[in-house]
């Protein structure tokens, strides 16, 4: 099945309407390519050509470079969506098309150096703080190995984390993202073996002593303090939000599209399910219903609750205001919770569905297991937040920088 794309006029950009639209218009072709996709462990190429035809990876992209600068929750929409039909490209996209947001809050020669030639260029991340870095005139050189490098089989360049030793006596150490392009560093295509989520390709990326100058660097101060170096050329509000807010709304959106997935698929089975063993309709089981109930509010629910986290991250944003910095710990801890609550809510359904439910070939297995490898995430981790979420009631200022 072949999705319906549109490519852009130049210089035309659709609405935030039309956007989603076209991700809801993309599930069927997603579900048929969903066991495809789980079984090459990659996005297939034809959806990530989709993909960029439809401007999805331009939502968060700066104008200057054809994007369209919208508010995330037009990106959380299409994400959505995507997820829906297939989770591991739902969870894909949101990583790779979140990283334009970041590229952006580079030194603009970062940015000309990614976009200038091909505004559909894509990165791919690691932000796991486990390289070797040294420091050298102009800039550091990186080695190590980094796992979990979502869509890099379609990326030409990658986002990867370390800490950088102090330079001198006095300095601390400080945490960094490097921007490096494809020549750069290797991807051992065979170390992404798991039990869920294995179409979203995370390969491991691998540098050896590699250079890398200073402006192709991102300082986590920066992200924090919403100090970076790319506000001054992107100055829309858009780039004045934090950077964390972004990222962690990325890998936790995906499981509202695997979670009603899920819970479409546990409907369309209790319709005709009767037990060879009791002679029980499923569809006369008032457990199932509470349960198939319980998750389909519960989504509805969080998936408000998120909306209006970027609303009025948006408000702050476009008044100039700064963020209350306790409000981006609650909101970093309300991320959090999502994909295990939605796991957990699935996996009532699925408890209850008899052995109907436990075949590969069942349409609830797939986001079930997608879900429950989402949650290993450590963004997605409440007991990672939890402290700084109580210490922000109190006064104390977070441990987590990441906010």
């Amino acid at each position: 099945m072949v999705a319906a794309v549109v490519r852009e006029n130049v210089g035309q950009a659709p609405s935030p309407e039309e956007l989603i639209a076209r991700a809801k218009a993309m599930i069927p072709a997603l579900k048929s390519r969903a066991r495809q996709c789980v079984a090459d462990r990659n996005v297939p190429a034809e959806t990530i050509e989709e993909l960029r035809k439809n401007g999805f990876f331009r939502i968060l992209q700066p104008k200057r470079f054809g994007g369209y600068e919208m508010e995330p929750n037009v990106f959380f929409e299409v994400q959505k969506a995507l997820a829906q039909g297939c989770m591991s490209t739902g969870w894909m996209y949101g990583v790779v098309g979140c990283h334009p947001f970041e590229i952006a809050l580079f030194h603009d020669k970062a940015q000309q150096e990614v976009w200038g030639e091909d505004a559909d260029t894509l990165a791919s991340s690691s932000y796991q703080p486990v390289g070797k870095v040294t420091h050298v005139d102009g800039g550091f050189r990186l080695s190590g190995r980094w796992g979990f490098s979502t869509g890099s089989a379609h990326c030409q360049w990658v986002l990867l984390g370390a800490f950088v030793p102090p330079k001198s006596e006095g300095d601390a150490m400080e945490m960094r993202t490097f921007l490096l392009p494809r020549s750069d560093y290797t991807i051992d295509f065979d170390a992404w073996h798991t039990f869920g989520l294995q179409g979203t390709g995370s390969h491991d990326i691998i540098v050896d002593d590699v250079f890398v100058p200073d402006y192709r660097t991102h300082r986590g101060s920066d992200g924090f303090h919403c100090t970076n170096p790319g506000q001054e050329v992107n100055t829309a509000p858009l780039f004045s939000l934090p950077w964390a807010q972004v990222f962690v709304r990325s890998v936790s959106t995906a499981a509202f599209g695997g979670a009603q997935a899920a819970v479409d698929a546990g409907v369309a089975i209790m319709k005709d399910r009767v037990s060879t063993n009791t002679g029980k309709a499923s569809k006369a089981d008032p457990i199932l219903h509470a349960a198939i109930a319980n998750a389909q509010m519960q989504i509805d629910e969080m998936e408000a609750t998120l909306r209006l986290t970027f609303e009025e991250l948006m408000a702050y944003a476009n008044s100039g205001e700064v963020i209350p910095l306790e409000r981006r710990v609650y909101f970093a801890g309300q991320s959090a919770t999502v994909v295990r609550r939605l796991a957990d809510l699935v996996d009532d359904i699925v408890q209850l569905l008899g052995g109907r439910a436990i075949y590969m070939s069942s349409e609830i297995i797939q986001p079930w297991l997608d879900l429950n490898a989402g949650r290993a995430h450590v963004a997605n981790d409440i007991h990672n937040r939890s402290a700084d979420v109580i210490g922000s009631m109190i006064g104390l200022p977070p441990m987590n920088p990441f906010v």
